[in-house]
């Protein structure tokens, strides 16, 4: 494992690994907070929501015979 580190700068390593920890931490976090169940800022949007999942309207087909 010494070796590795003889490659490879240790300061310059922990910097690049932390910067890539963050930011991929920011995109989580991003994109928890565009989803609707999980964002804890705004709450979920019931209202919207409501109204993406309501059915279709049916058709009712008239049974009335002419004669």
């Amino acid at each position: 494992m010494w070796r590795i580190w003889r490659l490879f700068d240790p300061v310059r390593t922990m910097v690049a690994l932390a910067v890539f920890l963050f930011g991929l931490a920011v995109m989580i976090h991003l994109i928890l907070l565009s989803t609707n169940k999980f964002n804890w800022m705004d709450g979920p949007r019931t209202a919207k929501v409501a109204a993406l999942n309501a059915p279709m309207p049916v058709a009712v087909a008239s049974n009335t015979l002419t004669k």
